[in-house]
């Protein structure tokens, strides 16, 4: 990795680094705990599209690495790194097919980020109970994934092509 590659995964990082603390200090207006934006997935998709598979990985779970440690507890972190695990499982095996849009496939990311720490929290507490939750999870990862996924395309198409 050179000079120019490893400052342009820092600036990745420090963006998706920001937009997690900027979420983690405002709350979305929505009478479901825990539902935020994703703005996070925003850099992440950027990288997706403009970087390659292994980047927007390395992005993704540095971000949530340190977003854990800085904002939330282990545990969170846990919940966390299987969300964007599973997210960016999806977003990848749907973009390598080239029947999606970025729309959709961050709609995709983000209901299976609300689903991957829904499953390990379900987990942990042993309990499937947390699942009466999903329908919640679903419909916001659908709207955050749209609005990410537009954003996302506006941005990519600014980027230069690495």
């Amino acid at each position: 990795m050179n000079g120019k590659e490893t400052a342009r995964y820092g600036l990745l990082i420090a963006l998706a680094f920001i937009f997690s603390y900027l979420e983690s200090v405002v709350m979305v207006p929505v009478p479901v705990p825990g539902i935020k934006l994703g703005l996070a997935n925003l850099v992440v998709l950027a990288a997706l599209y403009r970087m390659g598979n292994g980047p927007a990985a390395l992005v993704s779970v540095v971000r949530v690495v340190l977003a854990g440690l800085t904002f939330q507890n282990t545990m969170m972190m846990l919940y966390s790194l299987a969300g964007c695990t599973l997210s960016l499982l999806v977003m990848v095996l749907l973009k390598r097919t080239g029947r999606f849009g970025m729309a959709g496939i961050s709609v995709a990311g983000g209901v299976m980020h609300n689903l991957g720490q829904l499953l390990v929290a379900a987990a942990v507490l042993e309990t499937s109970a947390l699942l009466y939750y999903f329908p919640a999870l679903l419909v916001s990862g659908c709207v955050s994934g749209i609005a990410i996924g537009v954003a996302g395309a506006e941005v990519v198409k600014r980027l230069p092509r690495t």
